[in-house]
């Protein structure tokens, strides 16, 4: 694809990801959507969204697009055992030029049995913390331009944002359905 034309289809996969953060609230349709735009967009073989667990010790899978079952249930990613996510989760870009070999990367041979090459992995930063990461997989061992980079960060700011915007709707509407219970108690009386 040329220059100009890989640089409108980000425009445009950008805008898309944009739409859907925008157009629900429903975290698992956001996320599958966001990740199917970027594997598109990046010409990429797939795409992941990890989200930090509660006790902040492992990343479990949010969405993906791409991977295999297998990929997928190879095991915990564990941020003691990723120098990759633990890199990420202080608010690095991380570029890993081959998975396969690189002793930062967790699973080093399920990226091989996955036929997974280069990786790159963005931060998903709200305001107050890093609370996942974006992921790519290519098949090939190759560089990242910088408008891919980018996109990318772009992508992974939105995500963080959808999840945080679904976190305050759902604890807005916790607090209207207590404040709707407790009104209706005390018209009982």
């Amino acid at each position: 694809m040329k220059g100009k034309d890989k640089e409108k289809n980000y425009f445009t996969a950008l805008y898309d990801v944009v739409r859907v953060v925008h157009s629900s609230l429903d975290v698992g349709t956001v996320l599958e959507e966001i990740v199917k735009a970027v594997t598109e967009a990046m010409d990429v073989k797939a795409s992941s969204i990890r989200l930090l667990d509660a006790r902040k010790r492992s990343l479990v899978i949010g969405a993906s697009h791409g991977l295999s079952r297998g990929y997928l249930k190879k095991g915990p990613v564990l941020v003691k055992e990723s120098g990759v996510d633990q890199k990420a989760l202080k608010g690095e870009l991380i570029y890993i030029k081959n998975a396969q070999t690189d002793p930062d990367f967790q699973y080093s041979a399920g990226a091989k049995a996955e036929g997974i090459k280069s990786v790159i992995v963005a931060p998903l930063i709200t305001k107050k913390s890093v609370i996942g990461v974006l992921r790519v997989y290519s098949d090939r061992v190759r560089e990242f331009s910088s408008q891919e980079i980018q996109f990318l960060e772009a992508v992974a700011n939105l995500s963080a944002l959808a999840l945080e915007n679904a976190r305050f709707h759902k604890a807005l509407q916790t607090n209207y359905d207590l404040l709707v219970a407790h009104k209706y108690r005390l018209d009982d009386n």
